[in-house]
């Protein structure tokens, strides 16, 4: 029963700290990601537009996209 104890401690360290770090790496995508969306809607139009639907949203980075290359 020592043995069990002995490995299992260790390998349950090693899940949280992976299980951690996935979702501080994830969140701050998250974060970086809805930084960007909003310094570029603020310099597009002028201002932050909140009405825009995520389809047109779409469609707008598409467009962008398509027009780079």
């Amino acid at each position: 029963m020592d043995g069990v104890k002995q490995l299992a401690l260790p390998v349950l360290g090693i899940v949280a700290a992976a299980a951690v770090t996935f979702y501080v790496v994830s969140f701050s995508e998250l974060r970086e990601k809805s930084f960007r969306d909003l310094e570029a809607s603020k310099y597009e139009n002028g201002g932050f537009d909140s009405s825009l639907s995520s389809r047109k949203r779409r469609a707008r980075r598409k467009a962008e996209k398509d027009a780079k290359t």
